[in-house]
This record gives C-alpha cells, sequence and structure tokens, in this order.
C-alpha cells in the first residue's frame, strides 16, 4: 500500500472501529438504552451498575479489542517494525476519540479507558498488565471506578517512558490520556464533593 495513503486510512478505520460502543450493543441485547439508565454514561461501569457484572465484562473486553485493533492496524498499514511507532499511538487516539464521540451514535460515548487501554497492552504489553493490577487494586480499596481509572491515566507516562516511548508517540499518548482526563471532568468534580457513585452502588 501507498505510505502516504497507508497513515490516513488506519487513522480513519481506527475512528470507525472505536465508534462501535459496546455499551450501547450489549445493553440493547438487554432491552435497555444504556444512556437512560444509571449515570446515562455508555461504559462497562455503567453497564455493571444497572446490568450486572457478565455485560460489564463483555462491554470491557469489546471496548479494550477496540485499542488493540486499533494500534494494531496503525502498526500494521504504515510496516513499522515495532509496537511502540507512532501510528500506533495515532490510531489508537483516533479510537480513543472514536469511543468518546462515536459517529453511529450521535457522538455520545463514554470515556474512553478501557480502549485507550487496549492500545497500551498492544503497545506496551507489560505496562498494560502493570496498569491492570493498578487499577484492579485502587478500585477495591476505594470502590469508586474513576478514582481508579484516573489513578492509572497518571501512572501511564512513567510507565511509558520506562517501556521506552519517545518523541511523537509520546505526544500522541499523552494527548490520548488527555482526552480520557477531560471526559473524566465531572467524576473529577463529583470526587471533590465526595459524590462520586461507588461501583457496587
Amino acid at each position: 500500500m501507498n505510505s502516504t495513503l497507508a497513515g490516513p486510512l488506519a487513522l480513519v478505520l481506527a475512528y470507525l472501529i472505536g465508534s462501535v460502543d459496546f455499551a450501547v450493543v450489549v445493553a440493547r441485547m438487554h432491552g435497555v438504552n444504556i444512556h437512560e439508565v444509571g449515570s446515562g454514561n455508555p461504559g462497562a461501569s455503567n453497564v455493571m451498575r444497572t446490568l450486572g457484572k457478565g455485560p460489564a465484562v463483555m462491554v470491557f473486553v469489546g471496548d479494550a479489542l477496540k485499542g488493540v485493533i486499533a494500534a494494531a492496524i496503525g502498526t500494521l498499514l504504515t510496516r513499522a517494525t515495532s509496537p511502540i511507532t507512532p501510528w500506533a499511538f495515532a490510531a489508537g487516539l483516533a479510537a480513543v476519540f472514536g469511543h468518546c464521540y462515536p459517529i453511529y451514535h450521535r457522538f455520545r460515548g463514554g470515556k474512553g479507558v478501557a480502549t485507550g487501554g487496549g492500545v497500551v497492552f498492544f503497545t506496551m504489553p507489560l505496562a498494560g498488565l502493570i496498569l491492570t493490577v493498578v487499577w484492579v487494586t485502587v478500585a477495591r480499596l476505594t470502590r469508586v471506578a474513576s478514582i481508579a481509572s484516573l489513578t492509572v491515566l497518571v501512572t501511564t507516562i512513567p510507565l511509558a517512558l520506562w517501556q521506552g516511548v519517545r518523541g511523537m508517540a509520546l505526544v500522541l499518548l499523552g494527548a490520548t490520556l488527555a482526552l480520557v482526563v477531560y471526559r473524566h471532568r465531572g467524576n473529577i468534580s463529583r470526587i471533590l464533593r465526595r459524590s462520586e457513585q461507588k461501583v457496587d452502588s
């Protein structure tokens, strides 16, 4: 494939893949409009509160796979020799943007944590495992998914530096994290007010 077309094509494909919102799909399978129940957020945490652990796991895995596939597309289409390439992170950012602002769902999407996690797992598997342990540990201690997610976001850049991510790849990863933090602005406000909803509530 022409190298000048491969990159833009990877971004378009990644955005379209990211726009598939598994929270919406799984909830519809159960006869529920996820935008109208719980917090209204089409994400795994809201699915867990409203439909239970099984559907929530399906949503989390599906959303994470979007990030994995997007980063893989960015790597393969541009013929990069390593997954730690700017195009992998650019495609990952496109997928997270698609998850947050999905073209299939009137641009009403989730917050991008699982999809971003998929990008990290593809590009930096060891860092992905560490961040998973961090998320689970913090979630169990606080019982607040958003606190666990924000802790992971803060931890990602140091781990990426440790894994050798530099230059434009690091900038694109930082942009992805910034987007996810922006999508959590309501959660941050509620955390500061100590009114954030707990995972099991």
